[in-house]
């Protein structure tokens, strides 16, 4: 009785843990990331150095700095005005697809090192 109580318990837990950490449809992200590509680019590899590479950012991050651009928190009037359209399941939709990808930073010596 007590291992079915154990394993009723951790297939509980591992289920309300998969459902927090699946938040956002990367599918649905990148139909709704279609404005983003002209600057961050479809992959989230910009290759203009202006524009921040998005792929493979944790997801949490992404969200929040969408979030403050939204709300002022970020003082960039054209991310304001992109961010000012996007629902919360949309903000969660397109950072699931840009952090599912793969990125093309890597690190030499502790610095960050994109592709030339």
């Amino acid at each position: 009785m007590t291992r079915a109580l154990t394993l009723i318990s951790f297939a509980a837990l591992a289920f309300a843990s998969s459902s927090v950490m699946a938040a956002g449809n990367p599918q649905a992200g990148k139909a709704k990331a279609a404005t983003c590509f002209a600057c961050h680019g479809a992959d989230g590899n910009a290759v203009d150095p202006q524009y921040p590479r998005l792929a493979g950012q944790y997801q949490g991050y992404l969200e929040q700095a969408l979030h403050e651009y939204k709300t002022g928190g970020r003082n960039n009037p054209i991310m304001k005005g992109f961010a000012a359209t996007l629902s919360d399941q949309d903000i969660e939709d397109i950072t699931a697809y840009f952090s599912s990808l793969p990125t093309k930073l890597s690190t030499l010596n502790g610095h960050i090192q994109g592709d030339k």
